[in-house]
C-alpha cells in the first residue's frame, strides 16, 4: 500500500509530497510520501515505493555534488551508519519502518523563497511559452525550435514558491529585488554548476536530464542546497538512445502521469481523476528504472 499520510508529533509543514517534522536541536525529519502531484494538484491515489525511491535518489545526488555546494542531508532515517549517534534519537529510533525507509534527517535552514529552475531543453511549460511568445519566460530564443530542442546555453528560469496555487515565473530582476542581487547571482551560478555535473554524470549512463528545479536555504549564514534533488519528481529524465527533437521523448519521470491526465476531461483543478492501476504500475516502474540507470544500482 502506498504511504499517503503521516501522523507524527511536531508537524511543521505538509506539502504536496513531503511531510516535515521538527526533531529539535536544529534538525528536521522529511518524509517523502507516495503522494504524487501534477499541474499543482495532488492526485487521489499514490505511487507505491515512490517516496522510498525519491529519498535514495536524493541521497545519491547529494553525495555527488557536495563538493560544489553544501547541503542539508545528514542521512536517511533507516541508515544508522550515516546518522551515528543520532540513530538513537527518540523520534528517529521510534519511527515505524514504513516511514523510516522513505525519510531523510536534515539540517534545518531558512528557506529562500525562490524555486531555481534550470533548463537545457525546450519542453513542458517552456515549450508552451515559446510557441506563444517566441521567448522562454522573456528570454529571447532563436526561431524554429521544436519540442525537445536543446537550448544554445543553459537557461535559469526561477519561479516564486507559492504555498497554494501555481508558482509564477520570475525575471532575474525580480529575484534580485526579492533577495538581493548578489544572492540571486549566487543561486544562478550554483544551480548551473550542480546541473552541469549531474547532466554529465547521467549522460554517461544514457540518460538526458532535460530540466530540474533546486531549492536553497540559509544555515549559519551559508547558502545550502535543501529539499529533494534531481529526482523523477523534480526533473525530466529522458532516454538518451531515443532522443529526437520534434516529439515527446521517452522518459523516466512524472511526465507519464501528466500525459495520461491530458487525455482526460479534467480542468486541472481539484479533485483530480484517480490514476488507473496500469498507470500507477508503469509510473512505479519508471521511477525504479530512473534510479537504476542513473546510479548503476537496483533497489530491492
Amino acid at each position: 500500500m502506498p504511504l499517503l499520510e503521516t501522523d507524527l508529533p511536531d508537524l511543521l509543514y505538509r506539502g504536496k509530497v513531503r511531510d516535515t517534522y521538527n526533531l529539535g536541536v536544529g534538525l528536521l525529519l522529511m518524509v517523502a510520501t507516495d503522494r504524487i502531484s501534477a499541474f499543482d494538484v495532488v492526485l487521489p491515489n499514490g505511487i507505491p515505493d515512490k517516496g522510498f525511491i525519491l529519498s535514495r535518489m536524493s541521497r545519491f545526488w547529494f553525495d555527488q555534488i557536495g563538493h560544489i555546494v553544501p547541503h542539508h542531508l545528514i542521512g536517511l532515517a533507516d541508515d544508522p551508519d550515516a546518522l551515528g549517534a543520532l540513530a538513537s534519537h527518540e523520534k528517529i529510533s521510534s519511527l515505524p519502518s514504513e516511514i523510516a525507509r522513505q525519510s531523510m534527517i536534515v539540517k534545518r535552514a531558512e528557506r529562500i523563497d525562490v524555486e531555481c529552475v534550470v533548463r537545457a531543453y525546450l519542453t513542458g511549460s517552456a515549450l508552451v511559452d515559446y510557441n506563444e511568445t517566441g521567448t522562454v519566460f522573456g528570454i529571447p530564443m532563436p526561431a524554429g525550435l521544436v519540442d525537445g530542442s536543446r537550448f544554445p546555453e543553459l537557461l535559469f528560469t526561477p519561479t516564486t514558491k507559492a504555498e497554494i496555487g501555481h508558482d509564477e515565473p520570475m525575471a532575474m530582476e525580480e529575484v534580485a529585488a526579492l533577495i538581493g542581487a548578489d544572492l540571486a547571482q549566487q543561486l544562478r551560478d550554483l544551480s548551473f554548476a550542480v546541473f552541469t555535473q549531474a547532466h554529465a554524470l547521467a549522460a554517461k549512463n544514457g540518460i538526458i536530464i532535460a530540466d530540474t528545479k533546486f531549492e536553497f536555504g540559509i544555515r549559519d549564514g551559508e547558502v545550502i542546497l535543501i529539499d529533494e534533488v534531481l529526482t523523477p519528481d523534480s526533473s525530466r529524465f529522458w532516454e538518451g538512445s531515443g532522443y529526437a527533437p520534434g516529439k515527446s521523448q521517452p522518459n523516466y519521470d512524472k511526465q507519464f502521469v501528466r500525459d495520461w491526465l491530458l487525455t482526460q476531461d479534467w480542468d486541472r483543478t481539484p479533485p483530480a481523476p484517480e490514476l488507473p492501476d496500469e498507470i500507477v504500475d508503469k509510473t512505479r516502474e519508471r521511477y525504479f528504472e530512473a534510479y537504476r540507470r542513473i546510479t548503476g544500482q537496483a533497489l530491492a
